[in-house]
């Protein structure tokens, strides 16, 4: 068994004083390795990096057509937002399109992780509601899909007809069987896979062509929308929404929970996924933007890139103290 790679390093004085361990794999349209550290056959819970794949059935499907979704729609159904009033308000606007109210979903409430939204809830003593919640796009779309479906309205139970879609789509981009499944933060079932596969299945996306057959013109959209709304991907501060601004030609990126990252490469045709296995999201994040920057995609002296990538470590004094950076398998 290959065992986790050093990925990041957090430097301070001469030696690095903490080290994330990880997997990665890059994979070209045919599914193919292209170069991998750590594990390829490693078993994941991608988590929220498999929006765009949990997504597909909402366009394959025919709901996203028949409910008139447009690319902003499609880009908050793969978002982990910030919960921003250019999020809730979509968000709500699109459940309002569907006659439905925020008791219909089902993925919990959460205070907003961006500043302004965050501090208007707390000054005016309001409870955060579920569309706040970061998974209210990807639920803005199970829900849309169960409408098309005609589904009940526990829509996120593992046996409903949206997760049976769901699933299907998922094992079929990866080309495996989903060996179990974890409940993710917003409740929905989250299927596990390798991370070969879940190279695989970017590879797949970055591959699809307009042309092509229903769920590769789906994967198009999908991507598209990504890179055309990076602000409602994820939001200002992101490491998502500022390395797709960042990068010199589209690349779609998403971030999962417990230091999880894609990346879908279209004029490349290549998928990456990676997964840091302590869970520090500063690893994953370093990570992902030093195989841009591998990749020839991202400038390493691009602000955006300087901030997650080779990034000063300042104290309270302002006095550079250490760098988060790639460690030597990425350097």
């Amino acid at each position: 068994m290959t065992l986790p790679v050093p990925l990041t390093e957090i430097w301070r004085g001469p030696k690095p004083e903490s080290v994330h361990l990880g997997h990665a794999v890059i994979c070209d349209a045919g599914g193919g390795i292209v170069e991998a550290w750590g594990n390829p056959s490693e078993i994941i819970l991608p988590r929220s990096s498999s929006k765009m794949i949990q997504a597909l059935p909402l366009v394959t499907s025919g709901a996203a057509e028949a409910h008139g979704l447009t690319s902003e729609h499609l880009a908050l159904a793969c978002a982990s937002h910030n919960g921003a009033k250019i999020h809730t308000d979509r968000v709500q606007a699109w459940l309002a399109a569907l006659g439905l109210e925020d008791d219909d979903f089902r993925c919990g409430a959460h205070y907003p992780q961006d500043k302004e939204a965050n501090k208007a809830l707390i000054c005016s003593d309001t409870a955060p509601c579920q569309m706040h919640n970061n998974c209210s796009g990807k639920h803005s779309g199970f829900l849309t899909l169960n409408r098309h479906l005609k589904g009940g309205p526990d829509y996120i139970a593992p046996d409903h007809p949206v997760q049976k879609a769901v699933l299907e789509a998922f094992d079929t981009v990866t080309r495996e069987t989903s060996p179990f499944f974890g409940i993710d933060g917003c409740s929905a079932p989250n299927p596990a896979c390798t991370l070969h596969g879940m190279a695989r299945a970017m590879a797949w996306f970055a591959g699809a062509s307009e042309t092509g057959n229903a769920s590769e013109r789906a994967a198009v959209r999908l991507w598209q929308a990504m890179v055309a709304h990076p602000d409602l991907v994820a939001g200002e501060g992101r490491a998502c929404t500022e390395l797709m601004r960042a990068c010199t030609e589209p690349v779609a990126l998403k971030t999962g929970a417990e230091a999880f990252f894609i990346a879908i490469l279209p004029r490349r045709k290549l998928g990456v996924a990676l997964k840091i296995i302590d869970g520090g999201t500063r690893g994953a994040e370093c990570a992902i933007a030093s195989i841009l920057v591998r990749l020839g995609v991202l400038d390493p002296e691009h602000p955006s890139a300087r901030r997650f990538r080779n990034a000063p470590i300042v104290n309270w004094r302002g006095i550079e103290t250490g760098m988060i950076k790639p460690a030597a398998p990425l350097a």
